[in-house]
């Protein structure tokens, strides 16, 4: 038996759980499978696989195999490569850990278009709100946010994640709108379980200033705590790709546009850059195209119901302004022009003092007034 067949198909199979399954993937039959497997254990002198009528589990030997052979098969693709005999279409299988809202608000569009290019792979996205071991759980491939990345990981640097404290206009309507930092204590809070959990940085003109920051609601996923802030539950620190849109359909009420929120970078993590899979490498390079430009994906401006914010930087205290005194202004029962777009403390000023039923006077209409008299 071709010992390097023998490899791939016991690959296939512990990652697959089944003999069937990497049958099907291999396109040989189960019995040939079955022989390869067994020429492998003759080979090692080992038994690699508990296999029993309803699952196949990985022994001892077969665990500490495991990534050898892995190694040995990218190897392989690494001299095809490097000799011109590469396969003409990309095929195999990976295996990519990401956050929840991350998977649902981007990774999984930028998947199904690999997926489009290279028809012969598959890919596992596995979405959860917890940092997996790549070696145990057999991930090739972790995107993560945060500026600590595993430094017994290779970090890739994809891109920045940028990142808005909102509130929805009912809130507003009903609590006023915070006109500096320190009035973020009288508000109530939606906080992160794993950031910014009781302090909230903020920078302005390079000053950072720390505040307080104590939920009455803490998650671990940051969908829920956008729902939470759409339902009026409170202040919330949120991702731009995840809001990009509220915000620009004003669910979602960017306040504070004056100081902004620590920045994260973004990270495609693996565990080394030696005998790197071809599939990775091709992966990888179809992330960074993503993040090619200055600003993330969602940050660059769009149209219709793309996740993307209206620009950032520049951009973004106009926007964010003009759309917040314009939600404040509709919460309050006041038209957008009534409110300045520069200034949100007229905002709150126009809802704190409004009479119930009572709409809160404009600067046109008191002009007016005065010269009448």
């Amino acid at each position: 038996m071709d010992r390097l067949t023998a490899m791939q198909v016991f690959v296939e199979i512990a990652e697959r759980s089944s003999l069937t399954d990497a049958a099907r993937v291999l396109d040989m039959s189960r019995a040939m499978v079955s022989r390869n497997l067994e020429s492998l254990e003759q080979w090692l002198g080992a038994r690699l696989l508990h296999r029993t009528t309803r699952r196949v589990s990985l022994t001892d030997a077969g665990n500490e195999a495991l990534q050898r052979c892995r190694d040995v098969l990218a190897l392989t693709g690494d001299v095809q490569a490097i000799a011109g005999v590469r396969q003409t279409a990309p095929r195999g299988k990976l295996r990519i850990a990401t956050s929840v809202s991350f998977a649902q608000a981007f990774l999984a569009d930028v998947v199904a278009t690999f997926l489009e290019r290279h028809p012969k792979v598959e890919i596992e996205l596995l979405a959860q709100e917890r940092s997996v071991n790549l070696v145990e759980e057999r991930i090739d491939l972790a995107v993560r946010i945060g500026n600590a990345p595993d430094s017994a990981l290779v970090a890739r640097r994809l891109g920045v994640c940028q990142s808005v404290l909102c509130a929805s206009p009912a809130y507003l309507r009903a609590h006023g709108v915070p006109t500096d930092p320190a009035s973020l204590e009288q508000h109530r809070c939606i906080s992160h379980a794993y950031v910014g959990r009781n302090e909230l940085r903020l920078s302005q003109k390079k000053q950072m200033i720390k505040v307080p920051f104590h939920g009455a609601l803490q998650t671990n996923e940051s969908t829920v705590a956008r729902q939470a802030a759409l339902r009026g539950a409170g202040f919330a620190l949120l991702p731009t790709y995840l809001v990009s849109a509220d915000l620009r359909e004003n669910r979602l009420v960017h306040v504070l546009p004056d100081y902004e929120p620590e920045a994260l970078d973004i990270h495609a993590m693996y565990l080394s850059r030696q005998h790197q899979p071809p599939l990775l490498r091709l992966m990888l390079d179809h992330l960074a195209e993503q993040f090619s430009q200055s600003d993330a994906p969602w940050d660059r401006g769009g149209n219709g119901d793309a996740p993307l914010a209206d620009g950032r930087r520049a951009a973004v205290k106009r926007t964010n302004a003009r759309s917040s005194a314009g939600a404040v202004a509709e919460a309050s029962g006041a038209s957008a022009g009534d409110i300045s777009s520069a200034s949100l403390s007229e905002a709150s000023t126009a809802i704190q003092h409004a009479k119930p039923h009572e709409k809160p006077t404009s600067r046109s209409q008191s002009r007016s007034t005065s010269r009448k008299k």
